[in-house]
């Protein structure tokens, strides 16, 4: 009894270390819901030395069912004298409000007050009692819905301030140590349905797989484990990949598609940089398939828009209203000394022509101006499309106009018919206004 005691104590303590969890003897919140894995978990990090204090979440989903629990942890607690804080939910309603599904709720409070009681207790780290056989099924579970390498390296040992002690123990170790130390724990009902997802993969996917091959949990736990490292490699490239490839364009990122197509796996490196922007893998293979076509093409998510231009792929978050420009006014006498300003941003024209404040408005089909330095009308389009604007470029550009006419394709050019001449005495000095 005392041996497997104290090689389930070895393991946990020598995973800690390699993983570096804990420092010896320091503060932890422990998730506690009363069964199997979490009571375990509770008692090894106690009996290993770690200041141990519990958290219990009622999310009133199992009627008495959730309330056993609640009064099994409280005897616990109370027995071994490790501080619990609990918490009630109402996860339906939340639910209901949020658009989520139930699991889905009762993660998000769960862990949201974890977090909040961690710092107001001052623990290093919220210990969760996942194991590995938990992974196992959190990777076919992914292999099944489609995933990357980051699907196929299980769950992980640390995220953020979430730790995860058991990872690597089995649930049948698991309950041989609680059997061992004569430690009792609560059983979930939903765990033996197989109404879930999840449930399914437990208990019919798994045990159909172990007819192939019985150590199959062991198989896929340490591909899970070495598909870990590969992933570091792999992100540690990939990181490496994005900064080849990406520059900063108009004040949002772009892809430069020559770069990428150098790329080993440019499919793939694309597939990293716009999958956190919401993008699917069947809009990825679209853009990436348009980088064989002509430019122009636009591809939208939720949340951004992706430009196939010339030669980038252009990046930008999706704008709810476009503002306008708000524009500044300066009169000014024309004087032997007076300089026309330079910048883009300011236009300077004749004030015996203009009158103020100009109408500020987006360019439309069919609008023409004289360009500065021409003679005839030429089209907005025309215009824009000769100076290789992008189309994000041109969905954003705006016309200043005076009585219908337009007199400043604003922070670009100013119409000729308006421009200072030799005889003009007074201007509108007209700035963008920061």
């Amino acid at each position: 009894m005392h041996y497997i005691c104290n090689m389930f104590k070895h393991r946990v303590q020598k995973y800690i270390e390699c993983k570096k969890l804990l420092l010896p003897g320091q503060k932890v919140l422990v998730a506690l819901s009363g069964g199997a894995d979490s009571v375990a978990l509770l008692s090894v990090l106690s009996a290993l030395g770690y200041r141990c204090i519990a958290a219990h979440c009622n999310f009133h989903l199992r009627g008495e069912e959730s309330d056993r629990d609640e009064g099994f942890v409280k005897d616990l607690c109370k027995r071994q004298s490790i501080t619990l804080h609990t918490k009630h939910f109402n996860t339906t309603d939340y639910a209901s409000s949020q658009g989520i599904s139930i699991e889905m709720a009762a993660r998000e409070l769960r862990y949201q007050w974890f977090e909040e009681l961690r710092k107001e207790v001052g623990a290093c780290a919220i210990a969760v009692a996942h194991h590995r056989d938990d992974s196992v099924e959190t990777i076919l579970l992914n292999l099944i819905r489609g995933t990357g390498i980051d699907g196929l390296r299980g769950i992980r040992a640390k995220n953020e301030s979430v730790i995860r002690p058991l990872l690597e123990e089995s649930r049948e170790s698991i309950l041989d140590y609680l059997q061992h130390i004569g430690q009792p724990f609560v059983t979930d009902s939903t765990n033996l349905q197989n109404d879930y997802t999840r449930n399914k993969i437990r208990l019919e996917v798994i045990p159909m797989l172990q007819t192939i091959n019985p150590s199959v949990l062991e198989s896929i736990s340490a591909s899970g484990s070495y598909l870990d490292e590969v992933a570091e490699v792999y992100h540690q490239e990939r990181q490496e990949a994005m900064k080849r490839v990406m520059s900063q364009q108009e004040d949002m990122d772009c892809i430069y598609i020559h770069s990428l197509l150098q790329e080993v796996a440019p499919m793939s490196l694309l597939h990293e940089i716009l999958s956190p922007l919401g993008f699917n893998s069947s809009q990825v293979t679209d853009i990436y398939q348009s980088l064989e076509g002509h430019s122009g093409r636009k591809f939208v998510s939720s949340d951004y828009e992706v430009l196939r231009d010339r030669d980038y792929l252009m990046i930008r978050k999706k704008e709810e209203d476009l503002q306008m420009p708000t524009l500044t006014y300066e009169l000014v006498d024309i004087t032997p000394s007076f300089n026309i300003p330079p910048d883009k941003r300011m236009a300077c024209l004749d004030a015996s022509k203009v009158k103020t404040p100009l109408e500020v408005r987006l360019w439309e089909i069919g609008d023409k101006f004289v360009p500065l330095g021409m003679k005839g009308k030429k089209l907005v389009s025309d215009y824009l499309t000769d100076r290789k604007f992008s189309l994000f470029q041109k969905e954003r550009q705006c016309v200043a106009c005076c009585e219908g006419q337009i007199v400043w394709l604003v922070g670009e050019r100013i119409d000729q018919r308006f421009a200072i001449t030799p005889v003009t005495t007074q201007a509108w000095i007209i700035t963008i206004k920061e």
